[in-house]
């Protein structure tokens, strides 16, 4: 993987040669799970509960899905420059207390009639707040744990958990709160988030530090450069402009469908649940797909053509009409498709963004593209809202599911498209020296490629000797 570079040094026996024998990332792996279970199943328990038991309009459900969703837009960029200089196991771990106790108080409010639509706008925005610190910190915390030659298996396995929770945590939040009621649905994800801080809090090994400047940089320079990193790499650049289009409308989107199930198409909280659980299956093929497909067609062609699929589903729904029998299957089959192909899609862009990213800047890139993508969020959910209330919930199912073919649009016309079977090679990236430090540390450098900088470290070796 280019730029990629070990927290933990070949020399370092304690770790095992298979990754699943190695047991501290075995519990990175179940906390990250079960943290992306909880998150993504509160993104639906939250809004159900509005709709279901406080009897929110289009309006006021689209300021609950923005108020959830602004933390990213908000904070994402600060997180990213604290996450580069930190533990990352310290902030899961307080991110988990913190998610787990404001859901607990949300459950017993609940139950006891005491939560408005005020205090569950509160709680959206704490649980997403933490939200955010949780997902930029486990994504630079693998690089600190495992060994080099680890890395591509350990991201796979995490980043292929954090996008089938993507899509299962929706539907396991809808199934929660037809079968348990919301407030306890609010209780489940709690325990979610328990279990991610007790497997994370049990991780044994020390996680070594980046190397800090004498001179600590000032948070906006941190920032700074971690913006100035995605821009000037190409790859990046569409990632996040694909992503931002594709965030603000499925965000739009979503707020409509949430609607339109159960009032346009008057299915039970069992029946939508049931639907959205298709995705499921659907994740773990496009996970197995993610493995074979981008080596044999190229990752453009995976990339694109993925996307359209399922982007370009959604525009069945609308359509729908009829018996529910004949509806809820239909849903089944469209969710099914979309979760096979955004799972492709997914996992696909996170191996691209892990292999061209050096491990001094994955916090920064990773909460960058976050910032761009998940920004657009709350945006979205205020379209959602404002457009289901005033051009009726088909017609605006049908608008913003039209605008998410932006994103295999945005694709499609930049050099991501062509991309070849491989992976960029490391000549393809900004060379890894130009990001050690800011540009005043660096002036004095000449950036040069990993391999020109290793053959001359084996020049000084031999010289020495």
């Amino acid at each position: 993987m280019p730029f990629a570079s070990s927290a933990v040094t070949d020399s370092d026996r304690s770790v095992p040669s298979s990754l699943w024998r190695d047991g501290d990332f075995r519990r990175l792996w179940v906390g990250q799970t079960a943290s992306q279970l909880g998150e993504h199943a509160t993104l639906v328990v939250l809004p159900l509960f509005a709709v279901l038991t406080l009897h929110a309009d289009a309006g006021q459900l689209g300021v609950l899905r923005a108020v959830g969703q602004a933390p990213f837009l908000l904070l994402s960029l600060f997180v990213g420059a604290w996450v580069d200089r930190w533990r990352a196991r310290t902030a899961m771990v307080l991110t988990d207390i913190g998610r787990t106790l404001a859901l607990s108080a949300a459950a017993v409010a609940g139950l006891l009639g005491w939560l408005g639509l005020p205090a569950l706008l509160v709680v959206a925005f704490a649980v997403g707040a933490l939200s955010v610190f949780f997902d930029v910190a486990y994504q630079a915390s693998l690089v600190r744990l495992v060994r080099c030659d680890q890395l591509v298996r350990g991201n796979s396995a995490l980043e292929g958990s954090r996008s089938a929770a993507q899509i299962v945590g929706p539907a396991l939040g809808g199934a929660l709160v037809s079968l348990l009621s919301a407030p306890i649905a609010a209780a489940s994800g709690a325990l979610f988030f328990a279990l991610s801080f007790l497997s994370i809090l049990r991780i044994r090994r020390c996680e070594s530090m980046p190397e800090r400047p004498e001179r600590p940089l000032r948070v906006w320079r941190r920032i700074h450069d971690g913006l100035r990193f995605v821009v000037s790499e190409t790859s990046l650049r569409t990632v996040c402009l694909a992503s931002a289009a594709f965030q603000f409308s499925f965000a739009a989107t979503m707020t409509v469908y949430l609607l339109f199930l159960p009032r346009e198409l008057h299915l039970s909280g069992s029946a939508v649940g049931l639907a959205l659980a298709a995705t499921g299956p659907g994740a773990l093929l496009g996970s197995m797909l993610a493995a074979h497909l981008p080596s044999r067609f190229g990752y453009g062609t995976v990339l694109v053509s993925a996307a359209a699929l399922s982007d370009g589903v959604f525009l069945c729904v609308p359509a729908l009409h009829g018996s529910a029998a004949v509806t809820v299957s239909t849903l089944l089959a469209i969710n099914f498709v979309f979760g096979t192909a955004g799972q492709l899609v997914s996992v696909t862009v996170m191996a691209l963004r892990q292999a061209v990213t050096p491990e001094g800047m994955q916090g920064r890139a990773a909460a960058t593209i976050t910032f761009v993508g998940m920004g657009m969020a709350p945006l979205g959910s205020l379209l959602g809202g404002f457009l289901a209330m005033e051009w009726g919930l088909r017609t605006s199912l049908l608008v913003t599911a039209a605008g998410m073919m932006l994103s295999p649009v945005v694709m499609a016309l930049s050099p991501l498209a062509r991309l070849g079977r491989a992976l960029p090679a490391v000549q393809d990236a900004p060379p890894k020296a130009a990001y050690q430090g800011t540009p005043s540390e660096n002036k004095r450098k000449t950036a040069q490629p990993e391999h020109e900088n290793e053959r001359r470290r084996r020049e000084r070796r031999g010289i020495q000797q």
